[in-house]
């Protein structure tokens, strides 16, 4: 498959995102992905495994870039939030970096939820208010509650627009899928 670009800034991006994690430029969509497997992000690449050390182990994570990444896997394409950030969901992309994947869902509200991503891998999903409701494992979420979210939850905006969490474990935190109000 062609090399992808940000035709914002031109920096390589994935076929799956939906922004440009350089630029911030909403990226266009695409038709389906005919390999069977995803290509690795950039958090992916930057922990790839030194080719000097043992097989199965991972380089140490230096600088400011933690090693933690949220991913929500909506049918639109994934979602990405790296530790220390936090990313609206939702149509309007006065609001939202990831509007286009929620161009086509009107019950999905212009400012729909929050994601959120601590510097210590904690991640966590707070409805902004939005009309038909938030919703993990399909409990439904206060507006304006943080709720704890972690890898093989489903998280869901209104009715029908669902994404698998993926949240990859860090020595220390526990991401065992309960979730709690934070």
């Amino acid at each position: 498959m062609a090399t992808l670009t940000c035709p914002g800034c031109a920096a390589t991006v994935s076929h799956d995102d939906l922004i440009c994690f350089t630029c911030g430029t909403n990226l266009p969509r695409r038709g389906p992905v005919s390999e069977e497997s995803t290509p690795p992000t950039v958090m992916q690449e930057y922990l790839r495994p030194d080719a000097s050390a043992a097989p199965g182990t991972p380089r140490p994570a230096t600088g400011p870039i933690s090693p933690v990444v949220l991913r929500l896997s909506f049918p639109a394409g994934n979602v990405d939030v790296p530790a220390g950030t936090s990313l609206v969901l939702g149509r309007d992309p006065g609001e939202a970096l990831v509007a286009a994947a929620f161009a086509n869902y009107e019950n999905v509200s212009r400012r729909h939820a929050t994601s959120t991503v601590s510097d210590t891998g904690h991640a966590t999903i707070r409805d902004e208010y939005s009309t038909n409701g938030t919703f993990v494992n399909d409990d439904r979420v206060l507006p304006g509650t943080d709720v704890r979210i972690g890898d093989g939850d489903r998280v869901r905006l209104a009715a029908d627009v669902t994404a698998v969490v993926s949240l990859p474990g860090r020595q220390g935190f526990s991401t065992n899928g309960h979730h709690s109000a934070g």
